[in-house]
């Protein structure tokens, strides 16, 4: 699918937010400037959670209430800093987030998480971004693992 603005970037996260149900796991890559923020965003607004979502980089994950009673949280995780600087145990730093224990009432979605977030739980939606020539353009293509 081709997302020739942010807003189309967006609404694609947001139906693809309205489907999403506490424990599952979305796994967004492609490079720096691929979207990924911006489509989380968009899932954000399809889940109907508190806001703003910004990039979660420094803090590694935020948590976003639902608005609704019974809807899942968002778990909005950035993996980027883990997977830099040679860290030789990721996986632990990536149980020490405690993720699992949240995905009993939320949606994780989780930047740079590919090979490492599908650990979490078994049933997990793939979205791959990438960024066209043009600079301008962007392609989206996803599928769920189960």
């Amino acid at each position: 699918m081709t997302l020739p603005a942010e807003a189309d970037t967006l609404a694609l996260g947001e139906q693809l937010g309205r489907g999403l149900q506490a424990g599952d796991v979305v796994v967004l890559s492609g490079p720096l400037g691929a979207g990924k923020t911006t489509l989380a965003k968009g899932i954000a607004l399809g889940m109907d959670v508190e806001g703003p979502v910004t990039s979660p980089s420094y803090v590694l994950a935020r948590v976003h209430r639902a608005n609704r009673a019974g809807r899942p949280a968002m778990v909005h995780v950035d993996l980027y800093r883990l997977l830099d600087h040679g860290r030789p145990d990721l996986m632990a730093e990536l149980d020490s987030l405690d993720l699992d224990t949240d995905l009993d009432d939320s949606v994780a979605v989780v930047e740079w998480g590919e090979g490492l977030a599908e650990r979490l739980s078994d049933h997990h939606l793939i979205i791959s971004l990438e960024r066209l020539p043009d600079g301008e353009n962007r392609t989206a293509s996803w599928r769920w693992s189960r």
